[in-house]
């Protein structure tokens, strides 16, 4: 069994979930995504949204493939890049953090360290940049296949909520050093990446 983990690109973009794919929830403000859906295509949306913070900020995402089929993706952004991140009332994410989008490892490959190896190159990633720490909105409602993270998933695995809420507080894990994400913090994150499961089936271009 090969694994292998990439960069989000505008050449793999196709290999996130169909309903990832055409999803701008994150990428566009609630006005502009609901025009984008109305009359426009929110596939390009997307397109055009990773093109541009791999161009000004850098790696956005990465993708997890399984002898060549695409197992579980993570998305993350400077909150300056990810528009709806304004429109929460526990708004605004720290200047020092960078915002967990989303994250799916699909569940028939849940359990194979994939959600390790996802947070792992993430971990490196960020560390690489001087990022302090990963800020989420957490859906206390856990609604699964949503565009959130479940808020229980991250105080779970060691967020610590920095604003409550009664729906969408906003959580925050300290990325202290290399050494505390190798030891502690990507077991933690892989229970909760692999906890959630997607709607849909990831398909290879």
């Amino acid at each position: 069994m090969s694994r292998r983990l990439v960069n989000v690109t505008l050449d793999n973009l196709g290999d996130l979930p169909r309903r990832c794919r055409g999803c701008v929830f994150w990428e566009l403000d609630p006005v502009a995504a609901e025009r984008a859906a109305e009359s426009g295509d929110p596939a390009l949306e997307k397109e055009a949204w990773v093109s541009s913070t791999l161009l000004e900020w850098g790696s956005c995402g990465k993708i997890v493939y399984v002898d060549g089929t695409p197992a579980g993706f993570v998305l993350y952004a400077p909150p300056l890049y990810v528009p709806r991140s304004l429109a929460f009332p526990t708004s605004p994410v720290s200047a020092d953090a960078v915002l967990l989008m989303t994250a799916h490892v699909l569940p028939e490959f849940s359990g194979g360290g994939l959600g390790r190896m996802l947070v792992q190159g993430v971990a490196k990633d960020l560390v690489r940049r001087g990022v302090r720490a990963i800020e989420a909105f957490g859906d206390l409602k856990g609604e699964e296949g949503g565009c959130m993270v479940p808020a229980d998933y991250l105080l779970a695995v060691g967020f610590k909520t920095v604003r409550p809420h009664h729906r969408f507080p906003r959580l925050r894990l300290e990325l202290k050093s290399a050494l505390s994400w190798r030891e502690d913090v990507e077991v933690a994150l892989e229970r909760l990446l692999g906890s959630m499961t997607p709607e849909g089936v990831l398909r290879p271009i």
